[in-house]
This record gives structure tokens, C-alpha cells and sequence, in this order.
């Protein structure tokens, strides 16, 4: 039932990855890039030409609009999708040029404009479950975007399919589309009251089946040291290197454990992502993961202590650590009402796909949703090695995720 949609996903993710909508960490604009408005302008006037109703391009950067209601309002709550425009900063989003292998045969797909990269099922296992169908990548100098432009796409499908055909019994709709996910931002100016929904899910997942209700809490931590600069040829007794205790402090951190790459399943960590500084400045960016409060406040203590200890060394210099709170895990709301979850589960199995229920290590725009009172769960789209140049989606992954959103605003239109 799915194959229907396969023409429209690929004319509209092709179309869209091409835009270069990068998100910025260090820009206090909003959105963080001006180029992401390319891709939201164009999202506007699309939702503008299926007939959408409240078509708005927001001044912090959210596209939002309604598909009317064709069953008794009083009798189906208001679901929202939402999706990401932004790409990651962690690699180039610029001059996109998607390629579609069609069939996918098994063998090892190169990338030809680097052709070191080779996408095959020993670097994407999950590449051996998709024979026989059409598998997108980027042409390997660039992220290929559909992380999270998979999700844009698939909310546009589902928006065309609903408008155009009133048949499909379902509740008032809400369509969102945020900007700087990929930096933490991106519901960061979204109030409930815009998005007016009784119930919401991010298009953010990977695996076909995948439903998300549970996150890692977050926190970030920056850590500024301050020494004491010197002319070189003259420093003994003068000079305090803030780059070398920065070296230190990274150096009494754990490298065995409590990084991304000594954890997994519901392990925590400490991950410092940047470094940057001088004789005079070091500054340290830190994020801290964990399933539980606990595990996240132990995170941040140690990485407290270590500085306070880091101080004590050298008075003459000044050694900060500041830990500001992100998102929460999702699943201390959700596990209150499961409804949210429970439909998801069965509009997926609808669908005729066996649901995966795991813990995301990360996060998403439906965590802060979620604490802020709209459940949030998220599904997924197919999209595979996100943030990677051998990042890659099937179009009928994405065709299977359009399915079960319009199995999904069915069940929450005939009653929990």
C-alpha cells in the first residue's frame, strides 16, 4: 500500500536535500543560518499550494499549518508532526548532489566523487535488509541531509496525501517544521500554544519500526580557564599555560570509560566535542549523557571536581566550569500515559513492520516537548548513518513511515 507514495518521497527529498540548510553553533541569529529560511520558504509555499490552512512562517523560524479535520472535532484529539530542516554542522551540507541506487543488489556502493568512501553492509549492517530497494546517498564530499529531511519530506507526503484525499478519516492536523535542531535549538522558541496539539511526534528515527519514548537526559558544560600569559623567552616563574591545563584536566577525566566510544546501551558519558584557546584562554565544551538523573548529576560532579582540583594546582589561574540543563528523558512523562506510544506501536504494525522499542542515545525536539507538557514521541524514517558522508535512507523506509503516519491520525480519530 506503501508503493504509492514512492514517486512523490523521492521528487521531494531529492528537491530538498540539494538546499544547503546547515545550522550554525556559534551564531546568536534565529535561525543560526539565514539559508535554512531557502528550504522553510519553500516549505511554506508548498503547504500554501496542497490547500493548508494557517500557513505561517514564524519570526523565530518554524513553519507551521493545519490540515482541517474530516472527522467530528469534538471526537479526535490534534496530532502534530514535526521534522528538522537543519543539517549538522559536523560535516559539509553544501552542494549536495543525491545519487538513487535503484535495486540494491547486495554488492558495495562507491561514492564517486571520493571513492575511498564505499558504503556496504560490513560498515551498514542494516544495508543487508534492503535488497531489491532504492537506496539514496550522497556523492561522498557531503552529508546527503536526510537527517532530517527524510522526516520534512515524509510530513509533506502525509500533508499531500490528507488534503487531497477527505476520505481518511482523521482530527485537526498540525504541521511543524523547525529550524537548528542539530544545535539544540530547535523548539527552543516554539510555544505549545503555536503549535496548539493534544499529541505530537518528531520524524527523527532511523530503523523502519523504530518508535523512540525514551531519551537520554542532557546536559552541556563549558569550562573556561584563564592563565597567565607570558612573553616565552621570559616566563619561567610568570607564565600559567591555560592550553596546558586544559591538557591536564582533559588528561584526569576517564578515557576508559564514560566517553562515547567506551559506552553503549544504557551507559552515560562525558564527551568534551571542542577545544579551543590560548596561552592566555582555554575553552572546553562538554556534553553530559545519561538514562538517569542520578547517572547525569554524577557526570557533571566529577567533571566538577576535577576542575576544582585543576584550580587547587594553580591558584594563579581561574578555572570555571559552568553546567547548564538541555533536555530531559522523555520516558518520566510518557510512562505516565502511554497512549501516545501504544497507537504509534499500532500504526506500525498496520503497516505490516515488527516495532522496535529502544532508547535512543541521544535526543530529540520531542524530549523538550515532552517536559514541557505535549507527549512527544519519535518515529522514524530510515535514514541511516546520520552525519556521516556515507549517510543513506531507503525511499521505501520512507514510504513505510508515510504509511504509518496516516494509519496513526486514523487511530487517534476513532478514540484511544
Amino acid at each position: 500500500m506503501y508503493q504509492a507514495y514512492l514517486k512523490e518521497l523521492e521528487e521531494r527529498f531529492l528537491r530538498y536535500v540539494r538546499i544547503d540548510t546547515q545550522s550554525a553553533e556559534d551564531s546568536n541569529e534565529t535561525p543560526s543560518t539565514s539559508k535554512q529560511l531557502d528550504l522553510l520558504r519553500l516549505l511554506e509555499s508548498e503547504l500554501e499550494a496542497l490547500g493548508a490552512s494557517d500557513v505561517a512562517l514564524t519570526d523565530y523560524g518554524c513553519v507551521l499549518a493545519t490540515i482541517p479535520a474530516t472527522a467530528p472535532a469534538d471526537d479526535a484529539p490534534t496530532v502534530a508532526f514535526l521534522a528538522h530542516v537543519d543539517t549538522a554542522p559536523a560535516f559539509s551540507g553544501a552542494n549536495v548532489k543525491p545519487i538513487v541506487h535503484r535495486n540494491y543488489t547486495g554488492e558495495p556502493i562507491f561514492l564517486p566523487d571520493d571513492p575511498d568512501r564505499v558504503l556496504a553492509t560490513e560498515n551498514s549492517p542494516e544495508l543487508g535488509s534492503k535488497l531489491g530497494e532504492d537506496i539514496v546517498t550522497a556523492s561522498g564530499t557531503t552529508l546527503l541531509g536526510a537527517d532530517d529531511k527524510a522526516g520534512v519530506a515524509i510530513i509533506m507526503v502525509v500533508a499531500s496525501q490528507l488534503l487531497s484525499d477527505h476520505t481518511i478519516p482523521h482530527g485537526d492536523i498540525r504541521v511543524c517544521f523547525t529550524p537548528d535542531e542539530e544545535v539544540g535549538r530547535g523548539v527552543e522558541n516554539l510555544t505549545l500554544g503555536d503549535l496548539a496539539a493534544s499529541v505530537a511526534y518528531t520524524l527523527d528515527g532511523g530503523s523502519a519500526g523504530e518508535i523512540t519514548y525514551e531519551t537520554f537526559s542532557a546536559d552541556k558544560a563549558l569550562v573556561k580557564i584563564m592563565g597567565v600569559p607570558a612573553h616565552p623567552g621570559f616566563a619561567k616563574g610568570e607564565m600559567v599555560n591555560a592550553l596546558h591545563l586544559a591538557a591536564k584536566l582533559v588528561n584526569r577525566l576517564p578515557q576508559s570509560t564514560r566517553t562515547p566510544e567506551t559506552t553503549e546501551g544504557r551507559e552515560g558519558f562525558i564527551h568534551l566535542y571542542r577545544l579551543s584557546g590560548t596561552v592566555a584562554k582555554a575553552e572546553l565544551y562538554f556534553i553530559l549523557r545519561d538514562f538517569e538523573l542520578d547517572g547525569l548529576k554524577a557526570h557533571g560532579d566529577l567533571l566538577q571536581t576535577v576542575c576544582e582540583a585543576l584550580q587547587m594546582t594553580e591558584p594563579r589561574a581561574k578555572v570555571e566550569c559552568t553546567i547548564t540543563r538541555q533536555y530531559r528523558n522523555m520516558r518520566y512523562w510518557l510512562e505516565k500515559d502511554t497512549s501516545p506510544v501504544d497507537l504509534a506501536i499500532e500504526a506500525i504494525r498496520q503497516t505490516g513492520i515488527t516495532p522496535i522499542i529502544n532508547p535512543i542515545r541521544g535526543g530529540t525536539d520531542g524530549a523538550r516537548l515532552t517536559e514541557r507538557g505535549l507527549p512527544t514521541p519519535n518515529l522514524f524514517t530510515g535514514m541511516q548513518n546520520f552525519h556521516s558522508p556515507l549517510e543513506w535512507v531507503s525511499l521505501q523506509d520512507m514510504a513505510r513511515a508515510t504509511q504509518v503516519c496516516l494509519n496513526l491520525v486514523q487511530l487517534w480519530a476513532v478514540g484511544k
